[in-house]
């Protein structure tokens, strides 16, 4: 069995595996968590965001100390990772959200280390089309994630939540849109570790896919049916671009009920979906 890697979305780190990990390591699996370009211990938080008084307009404005990390970057830290643990051995990769793109480069540019791309409700992209392109589609309409947003990514470099404000109806809906089936407790406590910037740049960046390359390599899908920051009907559409792309290497797909964030909701049974994977 290959090692997992663990590889989370915009805005987390990789703390938000901590309750996975125990479950994965008791069967057999090991398995390590990292940190992705502009986050966790890569992160780095702007001014505003400690300043006092609270600036709501340097909110809007301010650059994001992360602006400059791009597609290229965060997917040569993530190869370098993958490389260590994995010691050259091909690993299986888990990755959540926006880091989906990320695994998507890996996997096209060096699929010898890749065993299984698996997506945690996660985009993936078509080849050449950028992962922002997929919050403009129908299927995105209702998700809960882009009205939260502050600013404008192309002045500041980020997807940028406020995570100063003391707006209680803010803060619920940020609940809403990434912990609806979370324990308050637990969603309070993973909110406080959150990073208001995600990197832009990591969802402009394209790859194109080619049958040796991403095509070629063995992929599965972990649909949350009840995410409301990438919508069903958005995951779907992933499926099946990719199966129309390449029809002779088709997604396998498991569907968990759950929110964007299964690893805190549901970490024993989304550890037992990753284990069944082989």
């Amino acid at each position: 069995m290959s090692t997992l890697v663990l590889v989370h979305g915009f805005w987390h780190g990789s703390w938000c595996w901590s309750e996975v990990i125990p479950h994965l390591v008791a069967a057999g699996r090991p398995a390590v968590a990292v940190d992705m370009a502009g986050h966790g211990l890569y992160a780095r938080r702007p001014r505003w965001l400690t300043e006092q008084p609270y600036n709501r307009e340097a909110v809007d404005t301010e650059v994001s100390p992360v602006a400059d990390v791009n597609l290229d970057i965060a997917a040569e830290l993530l190869t370098s990772q993958i490389k260590r643990i994995g010691g050259g051995e091909p690993v299986t990769v888990v990755a959540h959200s926006a880091a989906g793109p990320v695994l998507t480069r890996i996997a096209e540019q060096t699929p010898q280390l890749v065993a299984h791309a698996v997506y945690l409700t996660a985009y993936m992209p078509a080849s050449d089309v950028p992962a922002a392109a997929y919050t403009r589609i129908p299927e995105a309409a209702d998700g809960l994630v882009t009205p939260l947003l502050r600013g404008n990514p192309a002045q500041t470099g980020a997807l940028r939540f406020d995570l100063a404000t003391d707006d209680a109806d803010y803060r619920r809906r940020l609940y809403e849109a990434f912990y609806d089936d979370v324990d308050p407790v637990l969603a309070e406590a993973a909110t406080g570790l959150l990073t208001p910037d995600g990197p832009m740049g990591i969802m402009l960046g394209t790859t194109t896919l080619t049958r040796d390359g991403w095509g070629s390599v063995r992929r599965t899908y972990i649909m949350c049916t009840r995410d409301k920051a990438i919508r069903p009907g958005v995951q779907e559409k992933f499926v099946a671009e990719a199966d129309a792309a390449f029809p002779d290497n088709p997604t396998s797909v498991v569907t968990l009920e759950a929110s964007h964030s299964p690893f805190l909701s549901m970490p024993g049974e989304l550890a037992d979906v990753i284990v069944s994977l082989g």
